[in-house]
């Protein structure tokens, strides 16, 4: 009724059995959306299957969103409370596919690579490996940076290169206490600037163990803060032990910067040389591979904070919407980029074997003995008055 262009239309197995086997359809119920040459199949009738599904036929194409591996980064499919499974599950219903890259057995990022994604290494990169990654930029790529305090595992010079200067010290902030948070470096964001991929953001947003970003003056890189601490919130360069206070001189004070991004112009990226062989991942979307072009313009996004899209902390607030609205920016989706994320975590029970037989003998067993043994009790007394 609201929108005249959508169609639906029903189909009756037993009168249309043709049409049904070459839909593919198993169970009754099932739904198809279609969109162009593209198509999905939604079984499950729940508000978040059909938003996800709507999602993967309008991007338009695959999207590889690539994660650089074995230097001890956060995992994309490790269950782990640092790792980023949950989050990976996100973007994979929403129609972007996940990949891992050693750049030590495979030193070509693929040509196809919607974003590039280096989440807080723990060991440093080769010289080859990071001179891969900058080749990858001058082509015009785009890049997720999610780093943590401390040092950068030799990705100083990528720092250099995008105009980045990343403080040492962790991010405190005393305005946790009034959200009910325990811990001063857990610093929320409540206000966002009007930038996209931010530009309305309403959710509280929490970043455990930040660092402050700050970008210099490049001539083909626009920089823009994406989140600022408080007022109140400061560096703070010593361990975080006992009672923390602002050191005057030593301490720097907010607003600080967590997160920046990064614009230029794909025609002023250097076109630079192929680093080994040409590689591509391979697409099924053959539509896409005919017609889809890359965007003139190349983002990066820099978090100075890699564990609030951590297992941990994605189901807090509005962290999951902000990362799925981050990479709908970076891979220029930006028709997609407010669509609410509208589903809960972690909603699963994970009980052991223990605590499986306790909770079965006492509903099973040990409940029905208490109530029968209540009303026998109160039948006792009525027959004896």
């Amino acid at each position: 009724r609201i929108k005249p262009d959508i169609g639906l239309r029903f189909v009756d197995p037993d009168k249309a059995p043709d049409e049904v086997r070459d839909l593919g359809i198993q169970n009754d119920g099932e739904l198809v959306i279609r969109y162009g040459a593209r198509s999905e199949r939604v079984e499950e009738h729940t508000e978040e299957a059909l938003t996800n599904a709507l999602q993967r036929v309008l991007r338009g194409g695959q999207r590889f969103v690539v994660f650089l591996e074995g230097h001890g980064e956060r995992n994309p499919v490790g269950h782990a409370n640092h790792d980023l499974d949950q989050f990976t599950e996100q973007l994979s219903k929403r129609g972007i596919k996940v990949q891992g890259l050693n750049l030590a057995r495979n030193p070509v990022i693929p040509d196809n690579t919607a974003v590039l994604v280096i989440a807080t290494p723990e060991v440093d990169y080769l010289p080859r490996e990071v001179e891969i990654v900058s080749a990858y930029l001058k082509r015009g790529g785009n890049l997720l940076w999610l780093t943590d305090p401390g040092p950068l595992r030799g990705l100083d010079g990528l720092a250099a290169e995008l105009g980045l200067k990343l403080s040492p010290g962790t991010l405190v902030d005393p305005a946790t206490a009034i959200f009910g948070i325990d811990h001063p470096a857990i610093v929320p964001v409540t206000s966002y600037p009007s930038t996209a991929p931010v530009a309305g953001f309403r959710y509280l947003t929490v970043f455990p163990y930040a660092r402050e970003i700050k970008a210099e003056a490049r001539d083909e890189w626009q920089a823009a803060p994406l989140l600022s601490s408080g007022a109140d919130a400061w560096i703070e360069t010593d361990k975080l032990e006992g009672d923390l206070r602002y050191d005057e001189g030593s301490d720097h004070h907010g607003p600080l910067d967590i997160a920046l991004r990064l614009t230029r112009n794909r025609t002023a990226a250097a076109h630079a040389p192929k680093q080994g062989p040409e590689s591509t991942i391979p697409n099924t979307d053959e539509q896409a591979q005919k017609s889809e072009r890359p965007p003139p313009e190349q983002r990066v996004v820099v978090f100075g904070d890699g564990d609030f899209l951590s297992n941990s902390y994605l189901g807090n607030s509005g962290n999951l919407d902000l990362g799925l609205k981050t990479v709908n920016w970076l891979t220029s989706d930006e028709a997609l980029i407010e669509v609410p994320a509208g589903t809960a975590i972690d909603r699963r029970l994970d009980l052991s074997d223990t605590q499986a037989a306790l909770i079965s003998t006492g509903f099973l067993m040990l409940l029905p003995a208490v109530l029968g043994g209540m009303g026998f009790w109160v039948w006792l007394r009525r027959r004896r008055a």
